[in-house]
């Protein structure tokens, strides 16, 4: 690479441009969608890949997808040819996805006569609904086949037209057929997006300078990564976390992780060994999860202006025993992997971490994404409904700073949907809606709230919760103490008020009420200092 490409001002120019697209991709997809778990929620990501599949760009969105589309975009070049016009869709755990609800398209990007891509723009998405057993297809599955449709990498698009063999298949396996096209073709035009920037770029750059600026973009990725882990102190630090149960089961699930720090070498290992074997549950992350908790806590170590490429990996190793909780294989159930093993596995590395650096990291936060999902038939449509909704905590205190009230934290990056938005897509009346008081752990620096909500269901309805956080609480750190608990109420009609476990089904009728109180975060440090 010539000096005049190395110049830092051009490389910043080029990361802030293809960040830039990657934003782009999202904030189209997000106007452009139906669904409210997509439009109001932001529950999708997008990224930018160069042509030897590797991340060179990630908009600001979900952890959990984020880390995993990688895995996808090689699953689908791996399966197929792909060709201009070409697009991909998939959703298998086992080929490259998380869990079904989360679909992604992938489009190669061609410039001028190659036949080979030069690039590719890739969207995920959670749908409300892609069939199975339960409304949402969130539920308490005990193997994948009960979850919902599985899309393994195939064709959607074909020389630029839809296949409509395809999606044809797909919507007639789930309950809200027009909200998943509308999705859909939100997420084409994201992919769009990206191709028509990338190539704008191109044009303005040349295809060899920005092959060079992407290797040196990923080149100082490393740097930064490997900088960082020479601060680290040299050892093996463990820690442990568990999950409540799988929801079959009231077994403990124990997720096992150890962290070597290498300074010299300015490496990282991060073994997984001693995790629980995977469940008959839903609750089992498949290896792209994993990967994903700990692309996170490594992006974390570094500055916010850290361009979040391939790079930052390549100093870091990851080993995750086959046929575990954190690694599961076929046909393990795998809904609540991707929203409660990922938090879990999360907590467990930053636990881990604060051994190394205790005032960098931040005691656990509420743990659970507190999954919501409901279904039925709309009386003001006479139409199915599919809702899913994951709901907010507390953040876990750090040192110097209380925890936030009612946020999303880690694997997560969402929003809760707004009153008005739920109540005009949903037979739904929201009765509360505001902080769990007391609910955050004391210390030094005291954990944030919770959230509670009550929503009165207009009609009746298949009721899922996928929770955790219920025996064990999100830990405190530096000797704060412990957030509070989660919970759930099933509130009939009549009054009769039902305790709810954290992973359950039930039909509800109209004017009950499901009332959800989520975790606090824990505290930092003594409160008595």
């Amino acid at each position: 690479m010539s000096k005049e490409t190395r110049s830092p001002i051009e490389l910043a120019i080029f990361q802030s441009t293809v960040h830039s697209i990657a934003e782009e991709m999202g904030a189209a997809l997000r106007r452009t969608s139906i669904s409210p778990n997509i439009k109001e929620r932001r529950d999708y990501s997008c990224a930018l890949f160069d042509g030897r599949e590797r991340v060179i760009a990630m908009g600001d969105h979900m952890p959990v997808h984020l880390g995993a589309m990688p895995m996808s975009v090689k699953a689908v070049v791996d399966a197929m040819e792909l060709e201009e016009g070409d697009m991909a869709i998939l959703n298998d755990p086992y080929a490259g996805g998380t869990h079904l609800p989360d679909i992604t398209l992938v489009l190669p990007i061609f410039l001028g006569d190659s036949k080979r891509p030069a690039f590719y723009a890739a969207s995920r998405a959670h749908h409300a609904d892609v069939g199975g057993m339960y409304a949402g297809s969130m539920g308490p599955a005990q193997e994948i086949y009960q979850e919902g449709i599985r899309i393994p990498p195939v064709r959607l698009m074909t020389k630029g037209a839809m296949n409509r063999d395809i999606l044809s298949l797909l919507l007639a396996n789930v309950r809200t057929p027009g909200e998943r096209e509308g999705d859909l073709v939100a997420q084409i035009g994201a992919c769009r997006v990206g191709e028509r920037r990338i190539k704008e770029v191109v044009a303005k750059y040349g295809l060899a300078k920005v092959n060079e600026l992407i290797e040196e973009l990923l080149a100082y990725s490393e740097r930064l990564m490997r900088a960082e882990l020479r601060k680290m102190p040299a050892g093996v630090f463990a820690a442990e976390d568990f999950l409540d149960s799988d929801g079959v089961t009231e077994e403990p699930i124990r997720i096992a992780v150890s962290i070597r720090f290498d300074p010299a070498e300015g490496a990282a290992e991060i073994d997984f060994s001693g995790s629980s074997p995977q469940v008959k549950g839903s609750v089992n992350a498949v290896y792209p999860i994993t990967y994903s908790a700990c692309f996170y806590m490594m992006r974390c170590l570094l500055s916010d202006d850290a361009p979040a490429t391939a790079g930052l990996m390549n100093s870091v190793k990851v080993a995750a025993p086959l046929g575990t909780i954190v690694n599961a294989t076929l046909p393990a159930a795998v809904a609540g992997g991707n929203v409660e093993a990922s938090q879990r596995i999360t907590d467990a590395l930053l636990r881990a971490l604060a051994k190394a650096a205790p005032d960098r990291v931040p005691a656990a936060s509420y743990g659970t994404m507190s999954n919501l999902t409901v279904g039925g038939v709309d009386p003001r449509t006479n139409a199915a409904f599919t809702y899913y909704e994951t709901t907010a905590g507390g953040m876990g205190a750090r040192r110097g700073m209380d925890g936030i009230d009612g946020i999303h934290c880690h694997m997560t990056n969402s929003l809760n949907t707004p009153i008005e938005a739920l109540e005009y897509a949903y037979p739904f009346r929201m009765r509360h809606y505001g902080y769990r008081r007391g609910s955050g752990g004391a210390g030094e620096f005291r954990g944030g709230d919770g959230l509670v909500r009550e929503i009165e269901l207009l009609a009746p309805s298949q009721v899922t919760l996928l929770c955790d956080r219920r025996k064990f609480a999100p830990y405190g750190l530096a000797g704060g103490e412990d957030g509070a608990t989660g919970k759930a109420q099933w509130i009939s009609a009549d009054g009769k008020v039902t305790e709810l476990p954290g992973k359950c089904t039930l039909q509800v009728g109209k004017n009950d009420v499901i009332r959800v109180e989520t975790p606090g975060g824990g505290g930092w440090g003594s409160a008595k200092r």
